[in-house]
């Protein structure tokens, strides 16, 4: 904690031989077009690349990265925050040098062999740090890649019925309303219609009614024809037999 009250990352750094086959001028120029990197020629012909990441409350840097290439050797420095990994952290910054010397390989290479072998301890750090090993973590991916694409499959169908459920509620509400209006339009008969239907039905069948068969044959509700029939009856319009 520095004397101001904030917290201050940790500082780390490594350095790579290198050979310089170009000039730093050229390089300068190249990386100057990336908003990325600040670039710093210095007079004891080395070229400065600084990335800042993050700043504190008083705007000074607080996760960054500097590189500094000089005619034989590499050198980076870059800042941990307290609450992190510093072994992702240093596999972050590994991973954008390499992509800075990706830029330069005409002017610029590290040591095969060093960059080789400190990149492979790097990502051994990073792999010996997990919780799991790397088999598990695939194990536990692919189980829950599985269970992913099941769950996918069955939305998708149950997707698929909801929407086949949806047509047939449409089709049953429009049946529904239609059979209403149907039921509606028969139940409009007026009583004097309906008792003239019911005596011709009594003449034409011998002085006889069935309820069951006058409903079907008029689409009429039963209880109606009984109501209709018992009102004629004590009116005297028509008389029981038997």
């Amino acid at each position: 904690m520095s004397e101001t009250g904030l917290i201050e990352p940790k500082i780390a750094e490594f350095s790579l031989k290198a050979t310089l086959t170009g000039d730093f001028q050229s390089i300068a120029q190249r990386f100057s077009t990336l908003q990325m990197f600040s670039v710093k020629l210095n007079p004891d012909n080395s070229l400065v690349l600084l990335s800042v990441e993050s700043r504190d409350m008083q705007k000074n840097p607080f996760l960054f990265f500097i590189i500094t290439l000089k005619p034989d050797s590499i050198s980076v420095q870059y800042s941990i925050a307290l609450d992190t990994s510093e072994k992702m952290r240093k596999l972050y910054v590994v991973k954008n040098l390499l992509g800075v010397l990706s830029l330069i390989t005409d002017l610029y290479y590290a040591d095969p062999a060093g960059l080789y072998q400190y990149v492979d301890s790097t990502i051994d750090d990073v792999l010996g740090s997990l919780s799991q090993n790397y088999s598990a973590l695939f194990n536990n991916y692919d189980s829950l890649f599985n269970e992913y694409r099941e769950l996918k499959r069955l939305n998708i169908e149950l997707t698929s019925s909801n929407k086949n459920l949806t047509v047939q509620a449409a089709q049953a509400v429009a049946e529904n309303r239609e059979l209403k209006e149907r039921l509606k339009s028969l139940e409009t008969y007026s009583d004097e219609s309906l008792m003239v239907m019911i005596e011709d039905w009594i003449d034409a069948h011998n002085n006889t009614i069935d309820i069951i068969e006058f409903s079907k044959a008029y689409k009429i509700p039963a209880p109606r024809i009984e109501q209709m029939l018992n009102k004629m009856v004590t009116t005297g319009y028509i008389e029981l037999k038997g």
